[in-house]
């Protein structure tokens, strides 16, 4: 059966926990090989993030993994967490850059992700497992497709295990970046980053903020639905498990599904692909 893995955030309160609970109740029935959390930034909101990776762990008995981003951090503060993540029996990380949280005005010691895989590295050795992020469509905010390639071709040099990519709807896109990475030598797996659709208004907003392309023939058709909000989700579905289908056939080991702390989305995708 096709490996996967889920990516949730860390809830803020009470009613966002119950519903992770749910969610994770409901998914984990799909055997994940690891549920990574993404990264709580700055002050008490940092603890959201140890917190819920203890709880896919202790109480779901899933593999936990957890996002670490350099922005904003000290290396001893960078060091010191590594260190509680190790003590929770954390072998994975997955490294990133991240955003400047806010209302901070320093970027920290770090600041690319590619100094965070080589810091690990150096203090942590073989610890961990190290993934990091790559984008198929180029990052927004790289100079050209050429240098953000290099980015990642850096990241993979330096000791990151495997990675995972930004989202994406068209599968050449990332088969096109799996060919320009191995030629230059990087061996280590390449994960698609998978995101089922629940709310098209709200992916568009996503992919305009990251860079992903929505094909123009899938937008008109989700924009023909109008408020027929179950027609939108059995056609996104559709599509979804469509893209999965060329990615395992092209090659891909492995998908890594963007839930947004939803169990319905994915398990729609899931099921189609049987």
């Amino acid at each position: 059966m096709m490996k996967i893995s889920y990516e949730f955030f860390p809830p803020k309160t009470d009613e966002q926990r119950q519903q992770l609970d749910r969610t994770v109740s409901k998914l984990k029935e799909f055997k994940p090989e690891f549920a990574s959390v993404t990264f709580g930034a700055g002050g008490s909101t940092l603890s959201y993030t140890a917190d819920t990776v203890n709880t896919l762990a202790q109480q779901h008995r899933l593999c936990a993994v957890p996002h670490l981003s350099c922005m904003g951090g000290t290396r001893e503060e960078i060091h010191a967490l590594l260190n509680q993540y190790k003590q929770q029996g954390c072998n994975r990380i997955i490294a990133l850059r991240g955003d400047l949280p806010s209302g901070m005005a320093r970027a920290g010691d770090m600041h690319y992700a590619s100094d965070l895989v080589q810091f690990i590295r150096q203090h942590f050795v073989d610890d961990f497992e190290i993934t990091v992020a790559c984008y198929p469509e180029i990052h927004p905010q790289a100079e050209d497709a050429l240098s953000d390639i290099s980015n990642f071709v850096e990241k993979a040099k330096l000791g990151a295990s495997s990675a995972i990519t930004q989202y994406f709807y068209n599968a050449d896109a990332y088969f096109r970046f799996v060919d320009d990475v191995r030629k230059q030598g990087v061996t280590i797996p390449i994960i698609p980053g998978i995101m089922p659709i629940s709310n098209f208004s709200q992916i568009k907003r996503f992919s305009q903020l990251c860079g992903a392309e929505i094909p123009r023939w899938m937008a008109q058709r989700m924009l023909a639905f109008g408020d027929d909000a179950d027609s939108i989700r059995e056609f996104a579905a559709d599509c979804v498990a469509n893209l999965c289908r060329q990615l395992i056939d092209g090659g891909a080991e492995e998908l890594h599904f963007y839930t947004l702390n939803l169990a319905k989305p994915t398990t729609a995708v899931l099921s189609r692909l049987g």
